[in-house]
């Protein structure tokens, strides 16, 4: 049975959080993420927290402009319990905004760039937010403040725009800051995450979840001090802001931050800013091994390279290892709802059991139970219930979904695995109809629910088409008899609606009913076929 070493093991206890008993837990851990960030800042003060182009901040650097921000958040109402909106592209503001959030006990919402309107103002609305930070050049995808009436204040980065504030605005504001005390169980971000019915659904990360989650990544990954990380995922992810953002102020490392992904810009900053651990998925990796020359790099201080979100291909990690071998592959599985991973790969069993997800993180439990929750043999495929202190407690707003899809300290994935008698663990299927495009989660019921609403479809369905670069691209079958509906409309209508990776990549029109069962239920296994 492959176990965790001993030297990460003994330091769990069993404890009660969010009336959740038998928990394991790290014994000695930070109160708060507060309390994280100031024993960074308090180890590390002079040296780099945030690289991104030009700026460079060191953690005193950083905490000062922590602080400045918190004072002009307070200012503006922000106070324990409050939420702030960000709308912010991967940038040194968005960590900033966010740690300023949390200094004042406040809840940060980071939101997707990509997100439309329509799925904006659903957010802002559902959360509460009162203040809204946003990057200037999507002042044009706000949603109208009759639309947001609760939504008082709203900053923009990147230059003033009509209905918002200077973010400058934020930093100028004097005075004491008034430090609350915010225990683990509080609420430190909400995430949303599509549904299986359509509508996001505000997933809340406490203190407790996160900071168990960064020391998972950085015991199974072996980090220690000078660690530093390259951000080329979305920080408003889950596995941008934990096992990025937060897992470096755990180890008093470094953001190296990438406002987007390009595959030469990626190897150039990896090899200028000595970067040694990241965590992509795998599509990042197919890409610059695709279109650039490698072994023009220096990358030998790159030591670890996660990955998630979707398979790697045998392929990739057989010229991975020959190009760079002294990266060390790392697999991890997790999900908004697991505040990152519930399973990693333990260090060097990259190419060895790349058919795995690894095993159970320290303080995880795993459960593969049948249709009727009843734990199934070794080798046997079930669903994966997850528990731990690093499984959120619940939706925002929303009992009934927190109702339905944890049970027992358990989040119900709705993944199908299986356990080998070695304890690892591989994914036989996914959620059920999700499509994971280039490691972006897109619910099919998402996209059927929207297109609907189009006056000129019957019907529809969404499936992934397998796509050898981003895993899956997405594709829609429509049932129309309107003949002067095409593809290009199909997409333009989603795109209006929904974030832009949303968009079907393909859109398959017909004039006949799409296929169903006796039951009445698309049958989406003889759409598939035809693809």
């Amino acid at each position: 049975m492959q176990n965790w070493p001993a030297k990460i093991t003994d330091l769990i206890a069993e404890e009660t959080h969010f009336g959740r008993g038998n928990l394991k837990c790290f014994s000695d851990r930070p109160a708060s993420l507060n309390a994280m960030v100031k024993q960074a800042v308090d180890r590390n003060p002079q040296g780099e927290a945030v690289v991104c182009d030009q700026i460079r901040l060191t953690y005193a650097a950083l905490d000062a402009q922590v602080d400045a921000v918190a004072l002009g958040l307070m200012a503006h109402g922000v106070s324990a319990g409050g939420r702030v909106g960000l709308l912010l592209g991967n940038s040194p503001e968005f960590l900033i905004v966010l740690l300023a959030s949390l200094r004042l006990g406040a809840v940060a919402v980071p939101i997707n760039v990509r997100e439309q309107t329509p799925e904006l103002a659903h957010i802002l609305q559902d959360c509460g937010a009162r203040v809204l930070v946003h990057d200037a050049d999507l002042a044009d995808r706000l949603p109208k403040p009759k639309d947001t009436p609760q939504l008082d204040h709203r900053f923009s980065v990147g230059g003033p725009v009509d209905g918002s504030t200077d973010y400058d605005g934020l930093l100028s504001q004097g005075g004491e800051l008034a430090v609350p005390t915010v225990t683990e169980e509080d609420n430190a971000v909400i995430l949303y995450t599509s549904g299986t019915t359509g509508r996001p659904k505000g997933a809340m990360l406490t203190h407790l979840n996160i900071i168990h989650s960064a020391m998972h990544f950085e015991m199974c990954m072996e980090l220690g001090t000078g660690e530093r990380s390259l951000l080329s995922v979305p920080a408003s992810h889950v596995t941008g802001l934990v096992a990025t953002l937060f897992t470096m102020l755990r180890t008093a490392g470094c953001s190296v931050i990438m406002r987007s992904f390009q595959a030469e810009a990626f190897l150039e900053t990896a090899a200028r800013e000595k970067v040694t651990q990241t965590l992509m998925v795998p599509a990042m990796y197919n890409l610059f091994l695709l279109r650039c020359a490698v072994e023009d790099y220096d990358l030998t201080n790159w030591r670890i390279g996660g990955y998630g979100g979707a398979p790697m291909a045998q392929s990739t990690i057989q010229e991975l290892s020959e190009k760079l071998p002294g990266l060390l592959l790392v697999n991890a599985y997790g999900a908004t709802e697991l505040s990152s991973p519930a399973t990693i790969l333990p260090l060097g069993l990259g190419a060895e059991r790349s058919d795995s997800i690894g095993i159970a993180v320290p303080c995880g439990e795993i459960r593969i139970v049948d249709p009727n929750g009843n734990d199934v043999e070794d080798g046997e495929h079930g669903e994966l219930w997850i528990k731990g202190p690093m499984v959120v407690p619940g939706y925002w707003n929303n009992p009934e979904k927190t109702k339905s899809e944890f049970q027992d300290g358990f989040w119900k994935s709705g993944d199908v695995g299986s356990r080998d008698a070695q304890g690892f663990i591989r994914l036989h299927d996914r959620r059920k109809d999700m499509i994971i495009r280039g490691g972006y989660n897109i619910y099919s019921a998402e996209i059927e629910n929207t297109l609907t609403a189009h006056p000129s479809v019957i019907e529809c369905a969404a499936i992934g088409r397998p796509d050898p670069v981003l895993g899956e691209k997405l594709q829609v079958f429509v049932h129309t008899t309107d003949a002067g509906l095409d593809a290009a409309a199909v997409k333009a209508f989603v795109g209006a609606h929904l974030a832009d990776y949303k968009t079907p990549d393909f859109v398959t029109l017909t004039d006949a009913p799409l296929p169903r069962n006796a039951n009445g239920k698309i049958v989406k296994a003889v759409l598939r076929d035809q693809v």
